[in-house]
């Protein structure tokens, strides 16, 4: 199982959309069982490769994280049953790298 102990949400403005995903990843970590594991959320250019163990971006998001080691790009931001299967996948990588929605 990954190592994962913070998850950071980006987006454009830190505002909106990164709040939503936050708060659904704290849902879907609590369904999963998964506890000690803090999300957050801000902008885009408030991120650097060490402020999270694991990044959850949209796909717009995603080609500024292209060189992040462990990143989960997510096609519908809202969408729970993707993130909740996204979130299963990352925590179930061994290693340090996760690339799960990239292409």
């Amino acid at each position: 199982m990954a190592n994962i102990r913070k998850i950071m949400c980006c987006c454009g403005s830190g505002l909106g959309s990164s709040l939503m995903v936050q708060m659904n990843i704290q849902k879907a970590l609590k369904n999963l069982g998964i506890e000690g594991v803090e999300a957050d959320h801000t902008s885009l250019s408030e991120i650097n490769v060490k402020s999270a163990d694991l990044f959850v971006v949209g796909r717009d998001i995603a080609p500024q994280l292209k060189d992040y080691p462990r990143v989960v790009v997510l096609n519908k931001i809202m969408s729970m049953v993707e993130l909740t299967e996204k979130l299963e996948q990352a925590f179930a990588i061994e290693g340090d790298e996760i690339h799960i929605g990239q292409e």
